[in-house]
């Protein structure tokens, strides 16, 4: 009987043991993933801004690059006053070579506001800092060009 407390008392330590380890192990991939999410909290984003708000900076600022993503068929049916036409499929090089300040003002748009998110976040991926999505032309109620 006395070497089958034995046993148990050994065991019963182990098992403190082990799950102490197994709880300690947990405790710091817990705090990995919260210095994960602090970090990525304040990793660069873009800014989602409506039509509205792009247009009164249109209107107030000089050194901003208004960025259509559509196709080069899509941007000559009509296009937004002084925008430049850098497609999303070729936004990474394009963009890098035409506008190498990452602190450029880049405000993107494209048809209905999918490619144009997807291109603001290649470009806060790529490093710019100002980066503003203002969805889609079919929601610009200003006029466009052709």
């Amino acid at each position: 009987m006395k070497s089958k407390r034995k046993y148990v008392l050994i065991i019963s330590i182990l098992l403190l043991i082990m799950s102490q380890s197994i709880f300690a192990s947990g405790q710091k991939e817990a705090v990995q993933v919260e210095d994960n999410t602090k970090m990525e909290a304040t990793a660069a984003e873009y800014h989602k801004i409506d039509a509205k708000t792009a247009k009164a900076a249109f209107d107030t600022q000089d050194d901003i690059v208004i960025v259509d993503v559509r196709t080069a068929a899509e941007f000559n049916a009509g296009y937004i006053a002084g925008a430049v036409n850098i497609p999303l499929d070729v936004i990474e090089k394009s963009v890098m070579e035409q506008y190498p300040n990452k602190e450029q003002k880049l405000y993107v748009y494209c048809r209905s506001g999918n490619r144009s998110s997807q291109a603001a976040k290649l470009l806060v991926k790529q490093g710019y800092t100002n980066v503003y999505d203002f969805g889609g032309i079919n929601n610009w109620t200003y006029g466009v060009e052709k």
